[in-house]
Formats: structure tokens, C-alpha cells, sequence
């Protein structure tokens, strides 16, 4: 097969690749980009595969990185961008099912494709546009099957990792797991006790904010993968309510994790312990507490002003867009539009401060500030009383005495 024509993010690549092949060396594009350009879907990021060792690249370009020498990769920088460079390579065993012992480099195209984890990520593209495909991609391709290249089991014994990818593939691309491939995942499912939660925290969240959700998510417990994720093993049923929720597609990970946190009913005070168990960053646990507290009182009544106030725009916008997955239709433009009629939007808006309090009062700094500016806080809010210097040091006054 060859395409009829190359996207522009290869054809701002092909120097590179020309380059490579002047010096008396093979380069093809390969990787997910190819798989995506088959597919008609945007390409993130270019890599490139090369008979050339890394010390043979680094004569051929003038600058360079030695961003993972060890592996074979030198990223080279150009005027047109920076481009990672891998040689072929071949891998020996896998003693801790995620990194190889040791990586020889090799000037066969064919046994560095061999390493790869499914065929529709196995090809290589020549920069004349012809896709090299040599395990049969482009079958697997044009049948929506995703596909272990060679033995399954190997694969997986080669990286754990690589059963939640196809998962995550699943979800993404809406594909089929041939039959020995979601076999070998099943068997082997257990091989994810070896691997970080970071990492499996990365595929796990591409699968939740994939097209095909559901799909994905009924794989990943028919393999029994969920079983070796943290918080969710014995949790099959609720996994399997949480895959029958509307099958519109998650906008944020923040939402996924509100979504999957309702229906695990875990409890508002265990959020941030699940979700340091994925190993998630103390700012996204932030967010996720705020939506999925407004997102339990939203389900059960209108925003309030104080619910507003509390999360800001953003999270109340967030909280509203889930009430598609329960059933109820949400109303952006009327949140946002409540939100900015809002006299304040946060402490700093209010038209006294500490030391206006301060010098009104002829008091000493003490806790008695933040008590009052939090009472004058909700009286603006509530519209109690005007967002005016003077209104709001009278009613301090008539609040104090």
C-alpha cells in the first residue's frame, strides 16, 4: 500500500529521513502516527526508526541529545522541530515483565518491528509513502482486530503494560481483541501486580476518555485486569454499572474519576486515599473532590449561589456537563450565566480587606478577621448587603456589637 500523499508533520520531517538515508542508512516513519494516518486520525508525535547507531546519527546532525542513548534514541533538532531517533533493536528477556535485560542494536527493519506490541502499531512508512507491513496490519487494520504481534504471551512476559494498552486501544478505537490475544491478557492479568500504577494510571485514563468507553471497560473485566488496579479489585459489579452509564463520551479525566468514584460509592472522606492509591496529583484529587461534592447536591437540587461561589465557573460547569450520565439534561449557559451575575467571585473582590478592618476598628490582627470578612462574604453573596466600602464596615460594626 502507499499513501497518496504525506501529512504535513512528515513532509516537515522528511529532511530528516532524506538525511539519514544520504549517510548510507534505512529511515522510515513508524509507530502510532502511521497506525493514525491510516485511520484518518490527527498525528501526535512523529518517530522515526533507523539502521543507523546512535554515534552514526550524531555524526549525520549537528545537534543532538542523548535523551535515552542507552536504548537507542538520540533526539535530533532541526529548524523544522525536534525529532526522536530510534535505532532497530532487539531485546533480550524480560526478568521484571516491564524492562528488557539488555537492548542490542540491529540494522534489520524486520527484527526491530518484531518487538512491537499489536500489528496495527507494527508498520513502517517509507518517504515515498509506501507502508511497510510485514505481520499482516493492515488485515488486522481494515477488520477493526487488534492483534498481539507474534506470541501474545511473549508480549506480555516482554511488558505487562502492553494488556492495558490493548485495553486502552480498545476503548480508544472501538476494536476487537482477536481471540488468542484477549486470552493471553486474561491469563496473564495478573503479570499487572509487576508494573507502577503510574504507568498503568496513564492507559487507564486514555481508556476512560476513549470513544468506545464502554467497550473498553467490559474488556478490562472480562480479562480480570481490573483485579490488579488499585481500589477495584471484588469490585466487578460495580465496574459493570459504571460501564452501563450513557455512552457519551468523558470530557476531562477529572469527570472520569467522578463518574467511577459514584458508582465504586466510595465515601466522599476516602476520596483522596483512592485516588493516591492511582497515584493522581494532589491538584487533580482537589478537583475531583470539589465536582464530586457539587455533583452530589446537583443531582438533587439547582445550583445554589454558595455551591457557585464555592467551586468557581470551571468545576460548576464540570459538575453540570455529568448530569448527561445520570439521566438529566444540563444547562451550560444558564450556570455560567448564574456564575458571572454572582456580585463576588472570590475573597479578593470584596470591597474591605484585613486592614480595612483593622484601622476601622482600632483592633489588634486576630482571628476575629477572618470570621467577620467571611460573615461580610456571604451577606454580599446572599445580596444581603451592597459590595460598598462603607455599607460593608457599617454592617461589620452592627455585626460586632
Amino acid at each position: 500500500m502507499k499513501l497518496k500523499e504525506l501529512p504535513n508533520e512528515y513532509q516537515q520531517a522528511l529532511p530528516i529521513l532524506k538525511k539519514i538515508e544520504k549517510a548510507g542508512h534505512e529511515a522510515y516513519f513508524v509507530g502510532g502516527s502511521v497506525r493514525d494516518v491510516l485511520l484518518h486520525h490527527p498525528i501526535h508525535d512523529v518517530d522515526i526508526a533507523t539502521s543507523a547507531f546512535p554515534a552514526e546519527i550524531k555524526e549525520i546532525f549537528s545537534k543532538t541529545i542523548d535523551v535515552g542513548i542507552e536504548h537507542g534514541t538520540v533526539l535530533v533538532l532541526e529548524k523544522t522541530g525536534q525529532y526522536e531517533i530510534t535505532t532497530f533493536r532487539t531485546e533480550s528477556t524480560y526478568q521484571d515483565f516491564r524492562r528488557p535485560d539488555h537492548v542490542e542494536f540491529v540494522r534489520s527493519l524486520k527484527e526491530d518491528l518484531k518487538r512491537r506490541d499489536f500489528t496495527i502499531n507494527a508498520f513502517a512508512l517509507k518517504e515515498d509513502g509506501e507502508i511497510v507491513d510485514l505481520f499482516d496490519g493492515l488485515n488486522d487494520l481494515n477488520q477493526h482486530l487488534l492483534r498481539a504481534v507474534g506470541n501474545p504471551h511473549e508480549r506480555f512476559f516482554e511488558d505487562a503494560l502492553r494488556m492495558m494498552r490493548g485495553l486502552r486501544f480498545v476503548g480508544q478505537l472501538g476494536f476487537d481483541l482477536e481471540k488468542e490475544t484477549f486470552t493471553a491478557i486474561k491469563k496473564n492479568h495478573s503479570l499487572l501486580e509487576k508494573i507502577s500504577v503510574e504507568r498503568i494510571n496513564v492507559e487507564f485514563v486514555k481508556l476512560l476518555l476513549g470513544n468506545y468507553r464502554k467497550k473498553g471497560i467490559v474488556n478490562f473485566i472480562k480479562s480480570q485486569c481490573f483485579e490488579y488496579c488499585p481500589g477495584l479489585s471484588g469490585k466487578e459489579k460495580e465496574l459493570q454499572a459504571f460501564a452501563g452509564l450513557s455512552e457519551k463520551v468523558i470530557k476531562y479525566e477529572s469527570q472520569a474519576w467522578v463518574l467511577l468514584i459514584d458508582q465504586l460509592a466510595i465515601k466522599e472522606a476516602d476520596i483522596r486515599a483512592f485516588l493516591k492509591s492511582w497515584k493522581c496529583s494532589n491538584e487533580m484529587i482537589k478537583i475531583v473532590q470539589a465536582v464530586f461534592y457539587g455533583l452530589q447536591v446537583r443531582k438533587a437540587q439547582p445550583f445554589t449561589a454558595d455551591l457557585l461561589y464555592q467551586l468557581g465557573e470551571r468545576q460548576a460547569v464540570l459538575v453540570e456537563e455529568l448530569l448527561w450520565f445520570y439521566n438529566k439534561s444540563p444547562n451550560i449557559e444558564n450556570v455560567r450565566e448564574n456564575y458571572q451575575q454572582l456580585p463576588i467571585h472570590s475573597l479578593k473582590e470584596l470591597a474591605v480587606n484585613g486592614n480595612d478592618l483593622i484601622v476601622y476598628f482600632d483592633k489588634k490582627a486576630g482571628k476575629w478577621i477572618k470570621e467577620l470578612l467571611t460573615y461580610l462574604e456571604n451577606a454580599v453573596i446572599h445580596r444581603q448587603v451592597a459590595n460598598q466600602k462603607e455599607e460593608l464596615l457599617q454592617l461589620a460594626k452592627k455585626h460586632l456589637d
